[in-house]
């Protein structure tokens, strides 16, 4: 059956090589090398893995339908490997194989608009990488992330993982790659309009490329270089030296993209039938290699060419397909670009309220462009790369000294109630066991000098008896009187019965505190806050952790900040200079694991934050999952990255949950298995149909009788509330 599955797959490589040109025969001769190893019955599955990889690598400018079953048969192949794999070595070249097979998915799903599906793969590749420590394959992986939020108009996370890339293939001198991040970073500045980085670093790109005879790459350089040309005729010389090595070496988006830049510049020089003769060249290509974006910059180019001629009818056919292909991919540019033409066409129609949408939407596009956001990102990405590459380290880590001791100086709340309850918990502790090693010397000294007083020795032990019990007592007492403080901080149900309509809250703490917590407030535009979170840790050094991290939450919330984002991100900050003072060389790495959610009834919408713990929404018997941003509230690797949050509009009888981890990491059950997220998911779903009161109870049971007599592994709190 294997030998049948591989001959299939073959058929379709080599009939697909048909629709994008012929091979030279050194190609041709590698392209049957290949497929002989994949035709082969008793290749080895990473040999055949391996193969389908190289082979997409070598279409890798053919169409979607081409690439698509190689990637996903590499993937299957090496997945099935990982399963059981022979030894570490075929399970490190197993892995290896799939962080490209993922990558290669990404990029497929890029071109073809599914963002969403092209950041999944994305990080899928770098969890792989990381694990098998493939730097360069990070490094790539990261410019492809960035390349999409850079078409998104998301320029400073773009700009940011540009310049995570940019870094590692500097240490790595892997003057390939090094030279594809310079060129995209200088991409980022000429749309900022900073034309002089954008030239320094084309050409700090160009040079590599020639250096190292990259050919694609020179064409790419050629192609941005002239772009920047304000002499249009000569830019176009450059286009089309760009467009002769495309063709050379087969380069079908890139060939495609040479045809519209050409098409453009004669546009500009008022030359429409040249115009029209290349942007015409290039929206087959497109089609045929399934390239949205590119068909939709050919139709928006095209628009343009029949508004000049006045041909308004066939201009807004085509602005209007561009435009739907844009928002499809969402690429920011090419709104832009079609709105902006589309508001021409619909003026000169007599279309006057679509003219002035379409303008309204052009503008919109253009702010998320060019907004103070981008250029502040921009400036502060360079400067922060400027900085990293001097030598003068010791000057700069004395100044960045002085700048620290003045905050301290200013600084006008030193400690804070929660650091103070903390404070309170470890003296009783301190105290506890201070007296316990006292009563220890004082028995030694008796039973050593008392030997042979059996009388006395049992008074001893009877009165150390007496006194363990009271410590216990006290032991007891403090805990309770923790737990009690604890509560003041917890959501009351006043303020939740008063605020929401039908809900629940099922909280179970591992101990008698918890670093659990819900938290919930007005804001200062009367809207409804809930937080639901796990601090680091659980107990009493839990509990400290979570005072500290609501005490940080209602110091944003006074500050007037309403959006869950803006929370976040300066509750983020509060924490880490909080725990700066812990001794440790870098500061402590302790926050929280959290969601935010910030109820908007008049409007029927909610805005949110989710910090590693998921948000689950139920419409009409379906789970609606809002996936989590991969970065705790506190300190981390990429603790400068902000939070991002988003909106979601609600339906009268949606049921809203937000939980922490230890539902499902419970061990429980007849095998001793943890419950899973999945199962939870499932579960909350088959008794979603009940009032919240009952649901509650139902969820509760369940993890208590999946439990068993086995131990709470960490604290519970799941959230449910009724819209």
């Amino acid at each position: 059956m294997r030998a049948i599955h591989f001959n299939f797959l073959i058929i379709i490589v080599f009939n697909c090589t048909y629709s994008f040109g012929q091979f030279n025969p050194q190609q041709q001769k590698r392209l049957d090398s290949l497929g002989k190893i994949l035709n082969n019955p008793e290749s080895h599955d990473t040999s055949k893995a391996e193969t389908c990889v190289k082979l997409s690598e070598m279409l890798y400018t053919s169409n979607n339908d081409t690439l698509k079953p190689l990637c996903k048969k590499a993937k299957a192949i090496s997945e099935k490997g990982l399963i059981n794999p022979e030894n570490e070595a075929v399970e490190g070249k197993f892995l290896y194989i799939l962080s490209h097979a993922y990558n290669n998915l990404g990029y497929i799903n890029s071109r073809e608009g599914n963002t969403d599906s092209a950041f999944y793969y994305y990080e899928k590749s770098i969890e792989v990488q990381e694990k098998i420590h493939d730097t360069l394959g990070v490094a790539n992986t990261y410019n492809n992330m960035a390349f999409i939020y850079y078409q998104q108009g998301k320029i400073p996370k773009a700009l940011e993982l540009f310049h995570e890339s940019l870094k590692l293939k500097e240490q790595l001198k892997e003057l390939k790659t090094l030279s594809h991040a310079y060129s995209n970073i200088g991409a980022i500045h000429r749309d900022l309009q900073n034309d002089s980085l954008a030239l320094y670093y084309y050409k700090k790109g160009l040079k590599l490329r020639k250096q190292v005879g990259d050919k694609r790459g020179v064409s790419n350089s050629y192609n941005n270089i002239a772009v920047m040309m304000k002499d249009i005729q000569h830019g176009i010389d450059f286009h089309k030296k760009a467009l002769q090595i495309r063709i050379e070496i087969n380069n079908e988006p890139g060939i495609a993209s040479s045809y519209n830049n050409i098409g453009n510049a004669y546009i500009k020089l008022g030359n429409l039938e040249k115009a029209e003769e290349h942007v015409s060249k290039s929206l087959p290509i497109s089609y045929r290699i399934g390239s949205k974006k590119g068909i939709a910059s050919s139709k928006n180019l095209l628009a343009k060419i029949y508004f000049l001629q006045k041909k308004f009818k066939k201009a807004k056919q085509y602005g209007e397909e561009s435009l739907a292909l844009a928002q499809e991919t969402e690429d920011v540019i090419k709104i832009k670009d079609a709105s902006q033409i589309l508001s021409n066409i619909y003026e000169k129609m007599g279309s006057g309220i679509k003219a002035l949408e379409m303008y309204k939407l052009q503008s919109l596009m253009q702010d998320s462009l060019d907004g103070k956001a981008a250029q502040k990102a921009s400036a502060q990405e360079q400067a922060k790369y400027e900085y990293e590459t001097q030598k003068a380290i010791d000057d700069a880590e004395h100044s960045k000294q002085i700048i620290i001791e003045q905050e301290e100086k200013q600084r006008q709340k030193i400690i804070s109630i929660a650091v103070g309850i903390g404070l309170v918990l470890v003296v009783l502790f301190l105290v506890f066991v201070f007296n316990r090693l006292q009563i220890t010397k004082k028995q030694k000294i008796v039973i050593e000098s008392q030997k042979q007083e059996v009388e006395e020795q049992k008074r001893l032990v009877e009165h150390q008896k007496d006194e363990v019990e009271e410590a216990h007592k006290e032991i007891t007492d403090s805990i309770n009187y923790a737990e009690r403080i604890q509560r003041s901080f917890l959501a009351t149900d006043d303020i939740l019965n008063e605020n929401l309509n039908e809900h629940f809250v099922f909280f179970q703490p591992k101990e008698a505190v918890s670093g659990d917590f819900y938290w919930a407030g007005k804001l200062p535009n009367n809207q409804f806050a809930m937080v639901n979170a796990d601090s680091t840790g659980h107990g009493v050094p839990g509990a400290i952790m979570s005072i500290l991290n609501i005490s940080s939450i209602e110091k944003a919330i006074e500050k007037g900040l309403k959006t869950p984002s803006d929370i976040f991100n300066d509750t983020r900050k509060t924490i880490i200079d909080r725990l700066k003072k812990d001794g440790s060389e870098e500061g402590g790495k302790d926050g929280m694991d959290a969601s935010i959610i910030v109820f908007d009834f008049e409007n029927n919408k909610f805005s949110y934050t989710a910090a590693q713990n998921p948000i689950w929404v139920i419409r009409n018997g379906e789970v609606i999952k809002i996936k989590p941003e991969k970065m705790p509230v506190g300190k981390h690797d990429h603790d400068s990255i902000p939070f991002v949050g988003g909106k979601f509009e609600t339906q009268k009888g949606d049921q809203v949950y937000t939980l922490t981890d230890g539902y499902q990491d419970q061990f429980g059950g007849p095998k001793g298995k943890k419950f899973m997220i999945k199962k939870m998911r499932e579960y909350v779903l088959s008794v979603s149909h009940l009032p919240m009161k009952e649901q509650h109870q139902k969820i509760k049971d369940t993890f208590n009788t999946w439990m068993g007599d086995l131990e709470q592994i960490d604290d519970v709190c799941v959230i449910g509330v009724k819209v």
